[in-house]
């Protein structure tokens, strides 16, 4: 495996740990944007469409199933969890 693509997955992952913990621990999603977040997990619902047809390796798999997870845990978040929604839209009405 390239230690580079190790690192970019491993820093790629440890940032969506690290905005997962502030929606928590804040209860809020001030000063994210709802439609980036739409846009992430657009692109990497097209992105890793190859998860069923084309296997690559387990590592390559999992990591994918863990973003694909990650960003739609995102937008559960940040719209249907009602602490944080509505901040969201304390957010969107300013």
């Amino acid at each position: 495996m390239n230690i580079f693509r190790f690192a970019g997955d491993m820093s790629h992952l440890l940032s969506i740990v690290v905005l997962l913990l502030k929606i928590r621990a804040t209860r809020s999603c001030r000063g994210i944007s709802l439609k980036t977040q739409e846009l992430y997990a657009l692109v990497f619902v097209c992105r890793y469409l190859d998860l069923f047809y084309s296997y690559i390796s387990l590592y390559n798999t999992v990591m994918k199933i863990i973003y694909l997870v990650t960003a739609f845990w995102i937008l559960y978040l940040m719209r249907m969890d009602m602490v944080v929604k509505q901040t969201e839209r304390k957010t969107l009405t300013i």
